[in-house]
């Protein structure tokens, strides 16, 4: 039994850019932080032959062509040679559909579970390439790398999309004293709503890829958003930092329908009238996670909760995916 855990994130400065679409035009630029909250990926050989799959849903074949899972039957596909009697388990501590790049630390999980199975080490780095291979190039998903990378590596972290397809990345410029205060800055709230990613990214997707002069546009001025966030962090003005993510939240409005509502306008600007300065809803918008920047957590927590929005305390994640139980 091989079990794996692997962070889910928060994208902090330069989301969007991390697509192919746009990254291997312009290269892209991102900032995002692991957190310890994880998607878990429990693989083992049953007594019994054949494909055992628990998660939302139970499933039990003899064949990978009838597994419903995708990533599953994708990375089983890969390693046909595990196949034949294998079962796996999966669950989160935060549910899919809520921005936090969920499927990207599944795959990452999934991975590191099955190479600990195959008795092969994979560098994170390697993990991370894997993992997007699977769901960009295999599953031809219009998602970028921001995720895979976000939760193999850990960390709060510079990631740099090249037009080759290469990934630079390296970890923000702070010492622990300097994250911890970081994070003190920053609340999070789960806004009640859940969606799928993939409309809103293919609709980026596909204005990216047509040329959309607005498009390019607003996504080469978040690119710049997110250059400028690196440097006021690392110069530890924080709340400059939370100012530029207001501005971040107003491109990334308009970038594609459905990115926001009533609802969670509404709930954006209370909070920008109790305190925050700053913030935005984390992943590829429609609903999920509202992540605020605020110099006084405690106002901002007290006005938020008179809304009955549920808070999820965090902290930064340093190890990205990993093995906890081998045996």
């Amino acid at each position: 039994m091989f079990l794996a855990r692997s962070p889910l994130r928060i994208s902090l400065g330069g989301g969007g850019t991390d697509l192919p679409s746009y990254y291997r035009i312009k290269d892209g630029f991102l900032l995002c932080a692991a957190i310890n909250k994880y998607v878990y990926c429990n693989v083992t050989r049953p007594f019994e032959k054949g494909i055992y799959l628990k998660y939302s849903e139970l499933e039990k074949t003899q064949d990978i062509s009838k597994i419903n899972h995708k990533i599953i039957r994708e990375v089983l596909y890969k390693y046909p040679d595990i196949a034949s009697q294998i079962e796996i388990t999966t669950l989160a501590d935060i549910p899919a559909g809520t921005g936090l790049g969920s499927s990207g630390s599944f795959t990452c999980a999934l991975l590191k579970a099955v190479h600990a199975l195959k008795r092969n080490y994979v560098s994170n780095e390697s993990l991370a390439k894997e993992a997007c291979n699977i769901e960009i190039d295999r599953l031809q998903q219009p998602i970028g790398k921001q995720d895979q990378y976000a939760s193999a590596l850990g960390g709060v972290r510079i990631l740099k999309f090249k037009s080759n397809d290469s990934v630079e990345t390296r970890l923000l410029n702070l010492d622990q004293s300097d994250l911890e205060e970081f994070k003190d800055h920053l609340l999070l709230y789960f806004t009640g709503y859940t969606r799928s990613a993939i409309s809103l990214l293919d609709d980026q997707d596909k204005k990216t890829r047509d040329n959309e002069n607005d498009m390019i546009k607003n996504l080469d001025h978040i690119k710049d958003l997110g250059m400028t966030s690196v440097d006021l962090l690392e110069a530890k003005d924080y709340l400059q930092f939370g100012l530029v993510m207001h501005d971040h939240w107003q491109y990334k409005k308009s970038r594609t329908k459905g990115m926001t509502n009533k609802v969670v306008d509404e709930l954006y600007q209370y909070a920008i009238d109790n305190g925050a300065v700053g913030g935005k809803l984390v992943g590829a918008g429609g609903g999920g996670f509202l992540l605020f920047v605020t110099p006084n957590k405690a106002k901002l927590r007290k006005a938020m909760k008179e809304k009955s929005l549920r808070e999820v305390p965090f902290n930064f994640d340093h190890e990205g995916s990993k093995i906890i139980v081998s045996e």
